[in-house]
């Protein structure tokens, strides 16, 4: 039972991530700048402290706007007639949305522009031995398009329990890739696979995807990874 609870309860938030997105033209442009963002990092050595930074900068900047679009929500329900404290509640909202914008502006220079003309001679270099972050990158980036999917063709609400992709099947074909690229090796690959199938047939045996979401959700798993490491190593 409370399994199922908190099972909802991030059903419940990711419905929440993803109306914002199907709705609020700036959370898309967020969106999209986080994850270019997330794939120039990339080219980039970063400490992790400067990797830390970067995804809290992206973060504040999506969490500000869920915010607004929440504080948005709330005083339309209560009114739709011009009131001058609403229009305060709105501007502030979106005055704390813009704070955050102009700080990732500010962090986006301090972390990139002193590497702009020395990364062109090394980054490659850089990226071929960081199988790791080829890896974390590439998880990311499959979460991404499969949230962005959803919002697209999923209309029962339910983001963790059913909807086109599966999401399951693509991290866990994700994973599997990156697993087949870093040991170069033929049988953890097919154990990687093999592994992969598995939860993948769990999601239709347990009645929570189609077949054809379980197929989608690997395609876009395995196209995303094969993408990032055929790119950078």
């Amino acid at each position: 039972m409370k399994i199922r609870k908190l099972i909802d309860s991030f059903n419940y938030a990711i419905s929440g991530l993803i109306y914002a997105l199907k709705t609020q033209k700036n959370m898309k442009i967020h969106f999209l700048i986080g994850t270019i963002v997330i794939f120039i990092s990339l080219f980039v050595d970063f400490s992790r402290i400067e990797i830390l930074i970067l995804g809290i900068t992206i973060c504040l900047v999506i969490i500000t706007e869920l915010i607004n679009t929440a504080i948005e929500s709330t005083i339309d329900l209560y009114t739709k007639e011009h009131s001058p404290l609403a229009k305060i509640a709105k501007d502030v909202a979106a005055g704390a949305v813009l704070v955050a914008a102009v700080n990732s502006i500010f962090v986006a220079y301090v972390l990139f522009f002193d590497r702009i003309q020395p990364f062109a001679k090394t980054v490659f270099i850089k990226v071929q031995q960081s199988s790791g972050h080829l890896t974390f990158v590439s998880l990311i980036l499959v979460i991404v398009v499969v949230i962005a999917m959803k919002s697209k063709f999923s209309k029962n609400g339910t983001y963790l329990l059913g909807g086109m992709p599966s999401g399951h099947s693509a991290l866990s074909f994700s994973a599997a890739t990156a697993i087949a690229f870093i040991s170069k090796d033929i049988v953890i690959a097919i154990l990687g696979y093999f592994l992969a199938i598995t939860i993948s047939q769990s999601r239709i045996e347990g009645k929570i995807h189609t077949p054809l979401e379980v197929i989608v959700g690997a395609v876009v798993g395995t196209l995303v990874t094969l993408l990032i490491f055929q790119m950078f190593l």
